[in-house]
């Protein structure tokens, strides 16, 4: 099967440092100026050169979101099952070589956290969990989701990568969105990070999309890791990566996080220092070069940057986010995979979204749709 391995395979990873290095600001005039943009002015927006048009560049990625997602923020939260893991990561609190409390929700436990969301207002609800295959494998998920859809709107789903059989049965049983993240495209330094466990297969995690492609999933979501290596190298392969999976699967929506290292027990410090104000250009970056892309931020950032990125790309937040299992109600202590920075309720944020002049969206879609 043709995947997106044979075109990363033709990219080297110091080639394109070098690149973003020699890129100049007229480049970047160049690039902004095109109606059609290509994974090449995606990298000229990247460079460090790039930041001195910021402002416009920010100007304009508020115009494009505007016209294509109008004035809407959607919100969504996510919902922990399990910090059961079978890898070791240098950089995640659920590391298997973490000595901590382990949980799995119980369907009783999993119900009293649904409950919770929903007194919130949320209508789409991520499921989260470590990567335990015996613990909190396909037919775990596949009942989470029996029980889930019922209330809930959409079902997305970040685990373990799975088989194309197993996102079909994911597909058929109601889930929306399948979210995967490579963590980093340096593959000569991703050994380093996940040292032992499934993980640690680059390959495996790499083709990853294209098994949740091949077995038709509505939405795919992607992202790295900000933090572990230099974030411009790494932004321009997930973009590449972004580019590929579009061209392939073109029937799917695809959505871009940005995750950066946050504290979390017992993991690293982060290699490569990411500001807000670098956070803001890859933003912009990405929604100049693709409009349709779906632009995600979560709560590991702070409240003053999610305000202000309201009306400058985002499309996708989470809020009132708890990264442990059972963390809305059932055992508020069990471990975090990571420090959220936003800890504001919904309702909080919901008014935030409306100051701005913003609609939040608690519901988009509907399984009615998906014959259509």
């Amino acid at each position: 099967m043709k995947t997106f391995k044979g075109v990363f395979e033709r990219y080297q990873w110091d080639e394109i440092k070098t690149k973003l290095e020699k890129v100049t600001l007229s480049d970047v005039e160049t690039s902004l100026q095109k109606k059609n943009k290509s994974i090449e002015d995606f990298l000229n927006f990247l460079s460090p050169i790039a930041v001195q048009k910021l402002e416009v560049m920010a100007k304009m990625a508020q115009k494009i979101t505007q016209k294509r997602f109008g004035k809407t923020i959607q919100l969504y939260a996510p919902l922990y099952l399990s910090n059961e893991c079978q890898n070791i990561c240098t950089y995640c609190g659920f590391s298997l070589d973490n000595q901590i409390k382990r949980k799995t929700l119980s369907d009783t436990e999993l119900m009293v956290e649904a409950t919770v969301l929903k007194s919130m207002g949320i209508n789409h609800v991520l499921l989260v969990s470590g990567e335990a295959n015996k613990t909190v494998g396909i037919d775990y998920f596949l009942n989470a989701i029996k029980l889930l859809k019922l209330h809930f709107a959409n079902i997305s789903v970040e685990v373990q990568p799975l088989s194309e059989e197993e996102y079909w049965l994911l597909h058929q049983a109601g889930a929306y969105s399948v979210l995967v993240y490579q963590e980093t495209y340096h593959q000569e330094v991703y050994k380093e990070y996940h040292p032992k466990g499934k993980k640690s297969n680059f390959n495996f995690r790499l083709e990853t999309p294209d098994r949740i492609g091949n077995a038709g999933i509505h939405k795919i979501g992607l992202g790295v890791l900000l933090g572990l290596e230099d974030w411009r190298v790494d932004s321009f392969f997930n973009a590449l990566h972004i580019d590929y999976l579009q061209k392939i699967y073109w029937k799917s929506k695809f959505s871009v996080s940005f995750p950066r290292l946050r504290p979390a027990e017992g993991i690293i410090e982060p290699n490569f220092i990411m500001s807000d104000k670098d956070l803001l250009q890859l933003i912009c970056a990405y929604r100049i070069w693709n409009e349709d892309l779906e632009i995600s931020i979560s709560t590991r950032e702070n409240e003053k940057f999610r305000n202000n990125i309201i009306s400058l790309g985002a499309t996708t937040m989470s809020a009132a986010s708890k990264t442990n299992p059972g963390g809305y109600s059932v055992d508020k202590e069990s471990l975090e995979q990571f420090e959220t920075s936003d800890e504001r309720s919904m309702e909080e944020f919901r008014q935030v979204i409306k100051n701005a002049g913003y609609d939040a969206v608690m519901k988009d879609w509907d399984s009615i749709y998906s014959g259509f």
